[in-house]
């Protein structure tokens, strides 16, 4: 495992790797980059949710993605052309190029994962920290990454791994295995998939998933949700819990600080309720960038009329990170005011969070209104859900408590 300190001497190119991909067009996406070292090279296996593009004729709408009519020149592609499925940067890659998250990479025609095997931050945190707050509360969750990230969100928390590179940051190559048989010995029953954006890494997700499932141990994921429908319904098939961070109510906002855009987000969180998988929501509240009361209430009014009012949903104080160091932290007041927003539109679990001890950090019966599950910071502190009901006067809790 590295420490933060060699982190930060390996991710030197980070900044205008993340500035070169959000300018890159959507018809013809990769990065170049210097080759990775032969050894990633040579053990990177076959990725998955890919498709070949060997040539096209006529009016070409991957190199004219704006055509409608006639005029496009008849031409071949280059043979080796792909794209990835995998999530909904779509990226059309030339061979030797990677794709935006820059974990996956085009080899005469194959697209091959380079971070299959290759976690690079290994920790045991409490599962609150997820945040999880209706999934089994008090539990140890063994919690992974790799790097990259499709996204390039300049608040990012975790961007010495986001916005890595896979031969940046050395890892050993460990088979799933092996590290669900190290969740099982440190007593850990929830594995995470955590800290980058697990969605680069999903043949590996879904190897370890398989595997944990067979001990008994429920894999969850901590992701932006910008996946495509294929992929997201096998993680879902094999995922006992998905947290999404909703990072704003605004297309613009999407495109402009986090290079991605909102609709495919909105559609992930619509599924993984649909496929009836355990959801929860974190909205990371950005001062002068979505805090505004217009884009919070059409944020609570989406998740009330499309989620459901039973879903939780997480305010979450901003602190001043990787790009946006001149921005304050967020002011409680603020997440206060978002809580009370999405209580009074009928969302049942509404939280503040990353304000440690804070009362919005406690989960109520949403009717006798008394505390059911008290916390302090990331750990729990009591808790009154017996058989998932709340004890003083029975009402179901909506989660995972068993």
């Amino acid at each position: 495992m590295l420490t933060r300190r060699e982190l930060l001497a390996n991710v030197t190119r980070v900044a205008a790797v993340a500035g070169m991909a959000a300018a890159m067009p959507s018809s013809l996406n990769g990065v170049l980059a210097a080759s990775p070292d032969e050894e990633l090279l040579r053990k990177a296996p076959r990725a998955r949710f890919w498709t070949s593009v060997e040539s096209a004729g006529g009016d070409c709408r991957i190199c004219h993605p704006g055509l409608t009519g006639g005029g496009g020149r008849a031409h071949r592609h280059e043979a080796h052309l792909v794209r990835c499925l995998l999530c909904a940067q779509n990226c059309t890659i030339r061979e030797g190029q990677r794709g935006r998250c820059r974990t996956r990479i085009n080899i005469r025609g194959e697209l091959r994962s380079l971070v299959y095997g290759r976690p690079v931050a290994v920790h045991v945190d409490p599962i609150e920290k997820k945040p999880f707050y209706h999934f089994l509360p008090g539990a140890a969750a063994y919690s992974l990454a790799t790097a990259g990230c499709p996204l390039s969100c300049k608040f990012c928390q975790n961007w010495e791994l986001s916005q890595a590179w896979p031969e940046d940051l050395r890892a050993a190559y460990t088979p799933p295995s092996l590290l669900v048989r190290s969740a099982h010995a440190r007593r850990a029953p929830v594995i995470a998939f955590t800290y980058n954006e697990p969605t680069v890494f999903a043949e590996y997700l879904i190897d370890i998933s398989r595997e944990a499932k067979k001990r008994g141990l429920r894999p969850v994921i901590v992701s932006c949700g910008f996946m495509n429908r294929e992929p997201l319904i096998e993680m879902c098939r094999v995922l006992a819990a998905v947290k999404i961070d909703l990072k704003g109510f605004s297309a613009s906002f999407y495109r402009q600080v986090c290079g991605a855009e909102l609709d495919p987000v909105l559609a992930t969180i619509k599924e993984v309720a649909r496929q009836k998988v355990h959801l929860e929501i974190v909205n990371l509240v950005v001062p002068t960038l979505n805090d505004s009361d217009r884009m919070l209430r059409e944020l609570i009014a989406w998740i009330a009329g499309e989620v459901g009012l039973e879903v939780p949903v997480h305010f979450t104080r901003f602190h001043p990170d990787y790009q946006l160091l001149n921005l304050p932290p967020t002011p409680v007041a603020t997440l206060e005011r978002a809580r009370e927003m999405a209580m009074a539109a009928g969302l049942r679990y509404a939280y503040v969070g990353n304000v440690p001890d804070h009362p919005g950090n406690h989960t109520y019966c949403p009717n006798c209104k008394k505390v059911v599950i008290k916390r302090t910071g990331f750990f729990l502190a009591e808790m009154q859900i017996k058989d998932g009901r709340c004890a003083f006067c029975g009402q179901k809790i909506a989660g995972v408590w068993a």
